[in-house]
């Protein structure tokens, strides 16, 4: 699926190169538990939006890298569309 055709609210497989990304930050999830997550840009030939990258998957992405989020969770934050791996979805990197 491309970037361009996403929708908030879905479950979505996008490919894509990570153009950018932030410095990971620390969070404290609604259950008191601690987690790190580093928004990053994943663009394809029809758009970008924000990937988030969770805990462990920070380190697998770098600048550059070819990335695919399968099932990932795709929802809109301050009216930026981003997507993330979620529970039962998956990232793989190229």
């Amino acid at each position: 699926m491309k970037i361009s055709e996403v929708k908030a609210g879905t479950n979505a497989t996008v490919s894509g190169e990570v153009t950018n990304m932030d410095e990971p930050r620390e969070v404290v999830t609604k259950f008191g538990k601690k987690m790190r997550v580093a928004s990053a840009t994943l663009k394809d030939d029809s758009g970008e939006m924000v990937l988030s990258l969770w805990n462990d998957d920070i380190e697998k992405v770098q600048v550059g890298a070819k990335v695919t989020v399968e099932n990932g969770w795709v929802a809109e934050y301050k009216g930026n569309l981003q997507i993330s791996a979620g529970k039962f979805g998956k990232l793989n990197v190229q």
